[in-house]
């Protein structure tokens, strides 16, 4: 890739990668029938929101690299909201594991706010 993207996604560690902004990091999705769409089967790893238009999928053959749109494989939402539900689920188990000996619910609120239902990229 001749450009880093705001959102990595590598087939072979079934690993979709933030690079930057609120929780930037990386989840590695546990989900076969996801990765193993036939729609999938040739891709090496996607950049998306790279500055150049047409080196944004790598093949695992010889297929030059394409633009995420020529790949015809769908919108990057369906990596984004993975990474999504990954990540409220982390920080509602940060959440609910960031206990103070004798706080109450109420106490616990004040000062973490209140527990995360959901969150978006």
């Amino acid at each position: 890739m001749a450009s880093l993207g705001n959102w990595t996604i590598i087939f072979e560690d079934k690993m979709i990668i933030k690079q930057s902004g609120d929780g930037a990091g990386s989840y590695t999705i546990e989900d076969d029938t996801f990765w193993n769409q036939s729609k999938f089967s040739n891709i090496w790893a996607i950049h998306s929101g790279t500055s150049v238009t047409t080196d944004e999928v790598e093949y695992r053959d010889t297929t030059p690299h394409s633009s995420f749109a020529d790949a015809n494989i769908g919108d990057i939402s369906q990596f984004t909201n993975k990474w999504d539900s990954a990540h409220l689920a982390e920080l509602q188990s940060n959440w609910d594991n960031d206990n103070v000996d004798g706080e109450t619910d109420a106490e616990k609120i004040t000062r973490l706010g209140a527990r995360p239902t959901s969150y978006s990229s």
